[in-house]
């Protein structure tokens, strides 16, 4: 491999910037390949979308001979906001799912290692801790307080970033009301249509362990079809 493709990929990993390294393997010939950058009219399109919503490397056939895709996406995140029951229940699945998980709540009473250990637990309100998160395209947002003051500002900043998921606990009518409250603050309203609410699938879930299986299904489903294709 080439110096200045090593020292690009070293950046890419860093900066937690979805990469491709294209092997040739008949000529050794090696490309960092990004989303959004190959043209559909490339036969190799398919195959690196496919790739990259998969997080699966994977050999491709091609006139100029076998090509290994070894695709390198960053880790996948969660955020959640409010330590309420569900998240209780969403943390483990979400970690076996291989999510890293941040559970952000000021409410100290909630907020407890006893009830959330081995997480990263910040008992502070969301403003003061999201600006210190980067909440990228490998990062899922869920909103869990029923309490505007501290999910609708992690709302906003969710929005503003490029998390693939954004979710919000509450009924249909708690969503309308959420959105067009956050429209009255300024929320772009094509914006607010990437909030998922009332959240999760909807598989009839009543209880916290239901619900928050409902909630990581949604999840997983956007993160390997909502992001095909999505530069």
């Amino acid at each position: 491999m080439k110096l200045h493709t090593v020292q690009q990929l070293i950046e890419d990993l860093a900066t937690r910037r979805p990469v491709i390294l294209s092997t040739n393997l008949s000529n050794g010939d090696q490309q960092l390949l990004y989303e959004g950058d190959i043209d559909a009219s490339d036969l190799l399109y398919e195959a690196v979308r496919d790739a990259f919503a998969t997080d699966r490397s994977r050999l491709v056939e091609t006139p100029d001979g076998e090509i290994f895709l070894n695709v390198n996406n960053p880790s996948l995140k969660m955020v959640i906001t409010g330590a309420v029951h569900i998240s209780q229940m969403l943390v483990p699945i979400a970690k076996l799912a291989g999510f890293a998980v941040t559970v952000i709540d000021p409410r100290g009473g909630f907020a407890t290692s006893d009830r959330f250990p081995d997480v990263d637990l910040q008992v502070e309100w969301p403003d003061d801790v999201l600006s210190e998160i980067d909440l990228d395209r490998r990062t899922a947002f869920v909103a869990l307080t029923h309490d505007p003051k501290i999910d609708d500002p992690a709302l906003k900043a969710a929005l503003n970033g490029k998390c693939f998921y954004v979710g919000a606990l509450g009924s249909r009518r708690t969503h309308r009301a959420r959105v067009e409250r956050l429209a009255s603050e300024g929320v772009d309203r094509q914006n607010l249509e990437r909030i998922s609410g009332p959240i999760g699938l909807d598989i009839g879930a009543r209880s916290p362990t239901e619900i928050a299986i409902a909630i990581m299904a949604e999840i997983i489903h956007s993160l390997r079809h909502g992001l095909l294709g999505r530069a």
